[in-house]
């Protein structure tokens, strides 16, 4: 088994790296691929990658990504460049014959208008929310992808979705990062400076985090055990969901941070709530352990500050 991860230089790929260097699986062979490698909204350029490294299996997690205001201004690149980098991956791992792709999603693809929980059967019932309408469009077109190349093809490539990853080697910009990074990287810059800490919002959006290599040890059982087309939502469970406002108050724990805390109301929310059921998950592994949330940012606000020179932000 010769598995190629694309994005494997990012927060998601390095996890997945972590975890199977300490598995150190001899039958398998692991090739970790950032930007730098190919670029992939370019078909030559892909199937290059993909007649040198001739994998049985990938990862792909490659994307153009960001938090709420970076979608917002850029919603037509989000959807071009994802529909071109998935596209590309998805046809040269056909052609090249790779068995098994396991592509990664998002729970932003769901319906903005819809019923709470949301599961795996919901992904197409609505339009997203409009802040992130290009991403969400381009993500839902790979489960469509699966489907159809299962149809014609009767490959049995596949699709995770995770709620909101976060953790070591994760991009922490302010303004173009996820909320947990970016609220790591604003507390220490207010720790630093001696300055309030201004938290984006009302805090009042409920979230369901996952720790990154919490989701680096899933996906790796999805790549090898996990056999539906069908997608997975990999979340924690739907009582470990925390306000914006719980998140900032662990990450000022961790930081140890004493100064005032404002939250800035003009700023937007984006969407209140997308709480997820993982019971799919819970049925194939009923007794994960997901790690403590607190556990997890600290172990994140510990990496960022032990890496700040190096650190994407």
């Amino acid at each position: 088994m010769k598995v190629l991860v694309t994005g494997g230089t990012g927060l998601v790929g390095k996890a997945i790296e972590e975890v199977v260097n300490k598995q150190n699986k001899p039958d398998e062979t692991w090739v970790f691929l950032g930007s730098k490698d190919a670029d992939l909204m370019d078909m030559a350029s892909t199937k290059q990658l993909f007649e040198h490294h001739q994998p049985t299996h990938v990862i792909h997690l490659a994307a153009m990504v960001g938090g709420l205001f970076k979608n917002l201004k850029y919603n037509a690149d989000f959807l071009r460049n994802n529909l071109l980098i998935n596209d590309n991956v998805m046809h040269c791992s056909r052609v090249t014959g790779v068995k098994k792709v396991v592509s990664c999603l998002s729970t932003c693809i769901f319906p903005d208008k819809t019923t709470y929980p949301i599961d795996e059967t919901m992904v197409h019932n609505g339009p997203p929310h409009p802040s992130n309408q290009g991403y969400s469009h381009a993500k839902r077109m790979l489960d469509v992808m699966n489907r159809c190349y299962a149809d014609q093809y009767k490959l049995r490539y596949t699709s995770v979705i995770p709620t909101n990853v976060f953790g070591p080697n994760d991009n922490f910009s302010i303004e173009d990062g996820h909320v947990l990074p970016g609220l790591i990287h604003k507390v220490y810059q207010a720790k630093r400076d001696n300055t309030a800490l201004t938290v984006w919002g009302t805090g009042s959006p409920l979230r369901q985090f996952i720790y990154s290599l919490d989701l680096a040890e899933l996906m790796i059982w999805v790549l090898r055990e996990y056999d539906e087309i069908e997608p997975i939502i990999l979340s924690v469970d739907e009582a470990a969901e925390v306000s914006i406002k719980e998140v900032t108050e662990m990450v000022v724990k961790a930081a140890e941070f004493t100064g005032p805390v404002v939250y800035d109301t003009t700023k937007a929310d984006g969407q209140f709530k997308k709480t997820a059921s993982n019971a799919k998950l819970r049925k194939y592994l009923p007794d994960f352990k997901f790690t403590p949330m607190q556990e997890a940012v600290n172990s994140s606000v510990r990496w960022f500050n032990d890496n700040y020179e190096t650190a994407r932000k």
